[in-house]
């Protein structure tokens, strides 16, 4: 018989839980780090990506419970799964249905349990006092030798470990002992996470050089002394017990996190096939400048070179790395993207390169940094100009050598990494100036792409439009059927003075606006467009040297206006015209009315 879960059970609080779980489908290695009544956290060491139950699929797991040895059967749902570097896998499960009773056998535990506590090397004396001490508050148990001390901790739910007795080498050897045997995690899956170990108060004499090293190293919690006070030691363990469990929900936290954050980033990067890569025989790039560009792009893609791209603000250049990517041959695997104008340096070096936990105040776990999350596949690097000297050199070691150290680490790890680098500003003139590193750039610079801005090459502005035009279709499930040739040759006609960002705006605005199946007309676009063209008609009765002076002149007036907010005398100084007459001119194109 089974006991299925309310769907309207009020979250119970977790409690740290190091036990082997079996699960099915076959997940390897697969330890629980907590438990409530009604979900469980598990970390495993996969044999593959498809090792295990994926996200949104149901799992069966079986389980021990400590001192009780009750046995748990339950199924239930994988709310989340992150596949952490390192061949890590942490799970997020919810229970559903639970065997019989064990749904009442585990509600049992957890009201009951108390806070586990190993007690080494303890006299009968010291033993008396412990249990005094923690009566109520905590469950000791006690062994007398290492191999003891080990077992009672591979039970999986001890949150301390006290060191007693008087034999300061016997005590001082178990501790860097359960030291040297601690690694990241057990990758044959034997052991919990080493990160979430048992805390040690140490109750044994010693030396304070060495109790000194010790608790530097992180090795031991707390350090009494010999013969401690009842109430010193209760306050240690309870102590102990808290910072376990907060810990254990930080990693837990943490992981979950980089999770999301990794799944936002996939996300956000999924998007619809870039103009120019439609297929072999279809160039959507309609400019010779850009089918130059293009040219260039399926000229370097298979070779691993470092590339960089530069043009003004909004020209492309994330798109044409996205297209540099799927011609490479490293389509397969993740294109990672960082703005590095948008962190400050000690942020972006965490974000590029990793860290350690504890390298700073919030690491409370290690992050493998986006080179590393990136290997096998390209990273893009926009904004590079934005980068530190500091930043510039650790950015220069990597592309030189591919080996990545983590903030706060000691452990180098070689990556194959494909970089692509962006800057809106011209990196030679930098260079000269002093603000970027001549070794960096000429490292960069191997194969330079220059962007033509969008108002040099207006024939790509359909295509573009269009692209938009299908894109926001998707996204904001509208149905535009089109662009309307007056609203073509509004685009057209425009500066685009925010290059192809812009352009992408405005699509977006003109989708948003359109009724069902109605075609984009110049109603549908911002009035700043509306009055960049003449009418059709226009353009078609009258193609003579008057009307095209006519149109350049209205241009002029039209963007020297926007450009200093619709002040006249402004305008006119840009202009080189007097006020008066700009003023004339501006109210016979219908640009400027007069207060």
């Amino acid at each position: 018989m089974t006991r299925p879960v309310s769907a309207y059970a009020p979250r119970s609080e977790r409690k740290p839980l190091y036990v082997k779980v079996v699960t099915q489908p076959a997940l390897h290695g697969c330890w629980a780090v907590n438990i409530s009544e009604t979900g469980i956290g598990l970390i495993a060491t996969p044999r593959g990506a498809s090792d295990g139950p994926r996200e949104g699929e149901e799992v069966e797991l079986s389980f021990s419970l400590p001192d009780s040895g009750e046995h748990i059967r339950v199924r239930g749902d994988v709310r989340w799964r992150h596949d952490a570097s390192g061949a890590v896998t942490a799970l997020g499960v919810s229970f559903r249905v639970f065997e019989g009773s064990d749904g009442v056998k585990l509600a049992r535990y957890l009201a009951t349990s108390h806070i586990q506590v190993v007690v080494a090397f303890a006299s009968e004396v010291e033993a008396r006092a412990l249990r005094a001490a923690l009566e109520g508050q905590a469950t000791p148990h006690f062994a007398s030798s290492p191999n003891e001390v080990h077992a009672l901790l591979t039970r999986g739910d001890a949150a301390a470990l006290l060191v007693c007795g008087q034999d300061e080498e016997e005590a001082l050897s178990l501790v860097e002992s359960l030291a040297l045997g601690r690694a990241e995690v057990d990758l044959s899956g034997a052991g919990p996470p080493s990160d979430l170990a048992s805390r040690i108060i140490y109750c044994a004499p010693a030396a304070p050089e060495r109790l000194v090293a010790l608790f530097n190293a992180g090795l031991i919690f707390r350090a009494l002394g010999p013969h401690p006070t009842q109430e010193t030691v209760r306050q240690a363990v309870l102590h102990a017990g808290r910072e376990h469990g907060v810990r254990t929900e930080q990693w837990r936290m943490a992981l979950e996190l980089e999770r999301n954050l990794l799944r936002e980033r996939a996300l956000s990067q999924a998007l619809p096939a870039a103009p120019g890569v439609r297929g072999e025989a279809e160039v959507g790039f309609r400019s010779v400048a850009m089918q130059r560009v293009m040219e260039m792009v399926r000229l370097v893609a298979p070779h691993r070179v470092a590339v960089l791209l530069q043009g003004e603000t909004g020209t492309g250049k994330e798109v044409l790395a996205r297209i540099l990517h799927r011609l490479s041959g490293r389509g397969d695997v993740s294109l990672v993207v960082q703005d590095c104008g948008a962190l400050s340096e000690t942020l972006l070096e965490s974000e590029l390169f990793g860290h350690v936990k504890g390298a700073f105040t919030g690491a409370v776990a290690d992050h493998p940094g986006l080179f590393v999350l990136a290997n096998g596949g390209t990273i893009f690097l926009d904004e590079i100009e934005n980068t530190t000297p500091n930043l510039q050199a650790k950015l220069l070691r990597v592309l030189e050598t591919g080996d990545v150290r983590p903030v706060g680490g000691t452990q180098v790890r070689h990556v194959d990494v494909r970089v692509v680098a962006a800057s809106n500003k011209d990196l030679g003139e930098e260079v000269r100036a002093g603000r970027f590193r001549a070794d960096l750039f000429y490292r960069l610079n191997s194969f330079t792409i220059d962007i033509p801005p969008l108002r040099e090459r207006p024939e790509d502005v359909p295509e573009l439009a269009r692209f938009f035009l299908d894109l926001f279709n998707r996204a904001l499930r509208r149905s535009a059927s089109g662009i309307a040739p007056d609203a073509e040759d509004a685009l057209r006609a425009y500066g685009w003075p925010g290059n192809v960002r812009e352009l992408r705006n405005v699509m977006e605005r003109a989708v948003l606006l359109s009724r069902p199946g109605e075609v984009v007309t110049r109603r549908l676009l911002p009035p700043v467009l509306g009055a960049a063209a003449p009418p059709r008609n226009e353009l078609a009765s009258d193609g003579s040297l008057r009307a095209r002076l006519e149109r350049v002149e209205r241009d002029l007036i039209r963007e020297a206006l926007e450009r200093h907010g619709g002040v006249l005398r402004r305008a006119a100084v840009a202009l080189g015209m007097d006020p008066v007459t700009l003023g004339r001119r501006a109210r016979r194109h219908g640009l400027w009315k007069a207060d």
